[in-house]
């Protein structure tokens, strides 16, 4: 059984800086893709950032050049650094790892319970 913790969210001024942490626990698979999700209020959850097990990160159009993504396969850990951010970046943010054993395996999702970001002068 795999849990995911997320930590490190609150409130900052417009323009201010957070770093988002999430830790895993029980048995991660090699083959993977950690996930930043975000959920707003009234809007559905769309995906902010993410990083393969080889290290290829992808963004959302909203977060590039502000946000970093960061995986430590040995702490089981992954990051999300928040530079640059504004009102519109107020959400819940959500971890999320999706692993298989093999690539013919299936797949299995799993999901943090969130933490509140809140950006607001």
């Amino acid at each position: 059984q795999v849990q995911l913790v997320e930590s490190g969210g609150g409130l900052v001024q417009p323009g201010g800086s957070l770093r988002l942490s999430c830790a895993a626990s029980g048995t991660i698979f090699s083959l993977n893709t950690w996930g930043w999700y975000r959920q707003a209020p009234g809007k559905e959850r769309e995906l902010v950032a993410s990083i393969s097990s080889g290290g290829s990160a992808t963004y959302a159009d909203s977060v590039k050049d502000r946000f970093t993504i960061s995986r430590d396969n040995a702490k089981k850990t992954v990051d999300l650094q928040m530079n640059s951010l504004q009102p519109e970046d107020t959400a819940v943010y959500y971890c999320n790892i999706n692993q298989r054993l093999t690539l013919f395996s299936r797949m299995y999702t799993h999901w943090g319970q969130g933490t509140q970001v809140t950006v607001s002068s």
